[in-house]
């Protein structure tokens, strides 16, 4: 299972890259989209969107089942990865990459200690 070292991530298998914190990219991780099996559609926020960490941000749905997809952070939506709603094969193909989905300006820097880093992440889904 490929789990970046860069990366965060959250008890919902949600990423975080904290690298820019003007514009935290996210997406779902490699164990999430192989639970998921072939995603078909996804439901992406509006950009300007305030959420609240672990509030709903987006749906995603697979040819198993529809899911919520939780904000690992608080902040603004400032960008989203239009190219998924037409073709969201990148999702699985390419989770870590391709397959981001948000940018969120964070609110509360702080939060991202909240969330898993590489080793603890890898033990969760072990």
């Amino acid at each position: 299972m490929n789990v970046p070292d860069h990366l965060r991530y959250s008890d919902s298998h949600e990423w975080i890259d904290p690298s820019d914190p003007s514009a935290v990219s996210m997406g779902i991780s490699d164990h999430a989209q192989a639970e998921l099996t072939d995603v078909v559609y996804l439901e992406l926020p509006e950009i300007g969107r305030v959420v609240a960490k672990g509030e709903a941000i987006a749906v995603i749905e697979s040819v198993k089942a529809a899911n919520d997809i939780y904000a690992p952070i608080g902040g603004e939506v400032v960008e989203v990865n239009e190219a998924l709603a037409e073709a969201p094969e990148p999702v699985n193909e390419d989770p870590y990459g391709g397959g981001w989905m948000i940018k969120i300006k964070a609110s509360d820097s702080g939060e991202f200690e909240s969330l898993h880093d590489a080793g603890s992440y890898r033990e969760q889904i072990s």
